[in-house]
């Protein structure tokens, strides 16, 4: 299964945020594993780098975030294509807009993350990380 998983996810695992921090795991071991294929955006990236430097205050940290990510997942580009298309959308998060038009320019199967609410409208299943381990294991 391709899926593309939000920053929060991400994040989550990286800066050990509990009551997140189980499903995070989880999902980074399957993606270990090679039981899925994750995406993130390649904003997702920049995110990630900047909120693990402010929240830990290692650069170092924050270093080692973007390599693990890099090595984990594929990285979906950002251009100024999805960035319009984006911008189009009735989303009222843009960050999660260019997470949804990635997803779609992709092809994934589904959106993983804990903020279903923040893809309304979509037209490609937004799963929480539980919704897709038991999606996986009934088929």
């Amino acid at each position: 299964m391709r899926v593309l998983i939000d920053t929060n996810i991400v994040l989550d695992f990286l800066l050990e945020r509990e009551p997140f921090l189980n499903d995070a795991n989880a999902l980074l071991e399957a993606l270990r594993l090679h039981q899925i294929e994750g995406y993130v955006t390649a904003t997702t990236l920049t995110n990630i780098f900047y909120i693990a430097r402010k929240q830990t205050k290692s650069i170092e940290k924050a270093r080692e975030a973007v390599s693990m990510t890099l090595a984990l997942m594929e990285i979906c580009d950002v251009n100024r294509n999805i960035l319009e298309t984006a911008f189009a959308t009735n989303l009222r998060d843009f960050e999660d807009a260019v997470q949804l038009v990635c997803a779609y320019a992709e092809n994934v199967d589904a959106i993983i993350t804990r903020n279903a609410d923040d893809f309304v409208g979509a037209s490609l299943p937004i799963l929480s990380v539980q919704q897709l381990f038991e999606q996986m294991n009934n088929s």
